[in-house]
């Protein structure tokens, strides 16, 4: 009888260890966090004259990967994609500011991402219309027929996505973005800080608050800068709504899958 009590806890033993290896290689495969940061420069009103916006973004390395044959497929069919639909879009900026890779939201049109914007700043100069301009700036990018739709919370813990004002920032940027995705470039969670004033001391009026507030959300969303001038995305902003690209390559971003479509690798640097 004790031979066969020691034989069921070896075998007992046995299970938990492959289980244990199992786990393990399912946390190193799929756990690791890559954060992203996106910081908006400093802007004037834009009635009067341009909103300046230039980003910063770090990317973590994890251990590689065995490569999967599947996965080569996918990068030709994606390329083939881009390559039929990548006109009027600034597709290839992106890809080349994320070394050829696409980081997006999955899917979040019956579960929408919940939103908390702060309701109250005790910062001079602040307006609660700020939050509606934030709320429109999310709604905007939802009406451009991505998979994503958001709803906003009273509850900060509960959120995927959080805003939030500051009095200024001590370098010369007015909002910062920054969103974290895992192994295969899904966006996991993310954060807008915005500032109310200049690191000058001038106020952001209404129209440079809505401008800055729709190029974090482009960032949020897996987007980055473009050369074109005409659209939101540009690190000089001299437009108050999205421009005919930015929904394009919003559109065709939510249309591919994420991941690395080329060889490109290593860690981005600061700019």
């Amino acid at each position: 009888m004790k031979r066969l009590d020691v034989l069921v806890a070896i075998l007992v033993s046995v299970l938990a260890c492959f289980v244990g290896v199992e786990v393990y290689g399912m946390r190193v495969g799929y756990g690791a966090r890559h954060v992203v940061g996106s910081a908006g420069a400093n802007a004037s009103t834009v009635s009067t004259g341009e909103s300046t916006i230039e980003a910063k973004a770090v990317r973590s390395t994890s251990p590689a990967r065995r490569p999967v044959t599947d996965r080569n497929v996918v990068r030709v069919d994606v390329k083939n994609r881009l390559e039929r639909l990548a006109v009027g879009t600034y597709i290839g900026e992106l890809l080349a500011a994320h070394d050829s890779a696409l980081a997006r939201w999955p899917d979040r049109r019956l579960k929408p991402l919940r939103v908390w914007i702060q309701p109250i700043a005790r910062i001079e100069d602040w307006s609660p219309t700020s939050v509606s301009l934030v709320r429109d700036a999310f709604i905007d990018w939802s009406d451009t027929g991505i998979p994503l739709s958001f709803s906003f919370v009273l509850d900060s813990s509960s959120a995927d996505v959080r805003v939030t004002f500051v009095d200024r920032f001590q370098e010369p940027i007015s909002g910062k973005t920054l969103w974290s995705h895992d192994d295969r470039w899904w966006i996991l969670e993310a954060s807008i800080v915005l500032a109310v004033h200049h690191r000058t001391g001038e106020i952001l009026d209404a129209a440079a608050t809505r401008a800055i507030a729709l190029h974090e959300v482009g960032h949020l969303i897996g987007l980055d800068h473009t050369a074109d001038t005409t659209s939101i995305m540009t690190p000089r902003v001299r437009v108050r709504d999205l421009s005919a690209a930015d929904r394009a390559t919003a559109q065709l971003l939510y249309l591919l899958p994420p991941g690395r479509i080329g060889d490109g690798g290593g860690q981005r640097a600061a700019r």
